[in-house]
């Protein structure tokens, strides 16, 4: 563990997980600082004066200033003026998952990807409790990794869903399997617009990885695996694994008649058929299969394995029927906050489609959708600051365009035009924060508003 004893540490950010590290190197015996240029919550103000810590709101002193090292929350970009002048004068920056993997005792199991991440995270979560065998879950999912570092041990995996933000200030953070599920146009507002910037932070997760460790990646990826050659993996780097779903491979995990195949060390085990995943699309069936090579790769059964793919339920605002009414399907998928996560979500539905679309734009090209939308989907509603962007990309596309002030007068909406057999779909491809807290807030006001709907 890097020492950090007396080391004067500013935290910028006090949301959840900058209150967590805090607290983490304090009890470490650092001196920390807790800065914020908005409010912070109640909570974290709790946590913070309950384990003695210094913290500011609403703006940031020079005191905040006065540090050795830095631990930067996800939600504060690199071009915020405090970050800016710790980087111009050379004071190390450093992400929480960083800061929290000094800590670690556990083999790491660190899962990224533009889409899929949560579900990729929470189908191994059920996987593991499925097999028995002990596991944390954290990072961009739940808890953060500050919070359950200290109960890390050899003899249990940390499972974490890792961002882009979180991983662009990492200097030693070090999987013992990383994944990457796919990269995919996402918060190019955060990376100067340039997709380029955002598809090298994801590589980031294997910055640090050995020969004994583990890549798992999808070779379907166009973009993947382009940045694979860039990257220049050599032999001192992890064993590079592959999944696919078009093609056989060598190794690795593919499927083969219909059935999931995993392939490894010139051994092949034939899983399960496809048709009995618990999640259906292509998109879930490349999540199984990366979840499947990582189990198998941290000593999960065959036959463990195939319960947990067979019986999970999957996870809350992803795809998720909320209520069918007049025979119209419902469906909350406010988990999707980009493009690419609209379009697997619309190739889901065979039925005709009402969408619901927009929110906090990042920098969006919704012509991406124009296919899925003339094949699928007679009506768009439009919310949020994006309105005007997806009026002027991809309103022509469909039938019928309307625009909503709110997420009640989409919904409403919503029930005049499907009729029975369609689906109304909340699919945002955009953040939240414009009109909600974040996205688990907007799909429940999407819940609350479909409750509300008579017959």
């Amino acid at each position: 563990m890097k020492k950090v004893k007396d080391l004067n540490i500013v935290v910028v950010g006090g949301a959840r997980s900058g209150a967590a590290v805090a607290v983490l190197l304090e009890n470490a015996g650092a001196k920390v600082f807790v800065t914020d240029s908005n409010a912070i919550g109640g909570f974290q103000k709790e946590v913070l004066a309950t384990n003695d810590i210094a913290f500011e709101e609403n703006g940031h002193s020079l005191r905040a200033r006065q540090a050795e090292m830095v631990v930067v929350s996800p939600g504060v970009p690199d071009e915020a003026p405090i970050i800016q002048y710790f980087l111009n004068n050379d004071i190390p920056v450093n992400s929480e998952i960083e800061i929290a993997s000094w800590f670690c005792k556990s083999p790491i199991v660190a899962i990224t990807g533009s889409n899929g991440k949560t579900t990729t995270t929470s189908w191994l979560q059920h996987i593991w409790k499925t097999a028995d065998k002990p596991a944390l879950v954290a990072g961009n999912i739940g808890r953060a990794v500050s919070e359950v570092v200290l109960d890390t041990s050899p003899e249990k995996d940390l499972i974490l869903e890792v961002s882009s933000f979180q991983l662009d200030h990492i200097s030693r953070f070090r999987p013992k399997t990383a994944t990457i599920l796919n990269i995919t146009p996402d918060h190019l507002n955060r990376y100067q617009n340039r997709f380029d910037f955002y598809a090298a932070s994801k590589m980031r997760i294997i910055k640090n990885q050995q020969p004994d460790d583990f890549f798992v990646y999808n070779f379907d990826d166009p973009v993947l695996k382009s940045q694979i050659i860039k990257a220049n993996i050599k032999e001192d780097g992890p064993a590079r694994i592959p999944f696919s779903i078009t093609e056989q491979l060598s190794s690795g995990a593919f499927v083969r008649k219909g059935e999931i195949i995993i392939r490894l060390n010139d051994t092949e085990l034939s899983l399960m058929p496809v048709e009995k995943l618990s999640l259906k699309g292509n998109h879930n069936l490349g999540n199984a299969l990366a979840a499947s090579l990582m189990a198998v790769l941290h000593g999960v059964s065959a036959e463990a394995l195939s319960t947990g793919l067979e019986t999970f339920e999957g996870v809350e605002h992803r795809l998720e029927q909320v209520r069918i009414l007049n025979g119209v399907r419902y469906v909350n998928d406010s988990k999707a906050t980009n493009v690419n996560a609209v379009w697997f979500a619309l190739q889901s539905f065979k039925s005709p489609v009402v969408l619901i679309i927009g929110g906090q734009d990042k920098g969006n090209n919704y012509k991406e959708l124009t296919d899925q939308i003339r094949q699928k989907v007679h009506t768009v509603i439009a919310i949020g600051e994006a309105k005007e962007a997806i009026r002027s990309q991809i309103s022509r596309d469909a039938l019928y365009y309307y625009e909503a002030e709110s997420m009640e007068e989409a919904v409403q909406t919503a029930k005049k035009q499907a009729r029975k057999g369609e689906v109304v779909l909340l699919s945002p491809a955009c953040a939240s924060f414009d009109m909600f807290k974040n996205f688990e807030h907007r799909g429940e006001v999407f819940k609350q508003a479909v409750a509300k709907l008579k017959a």
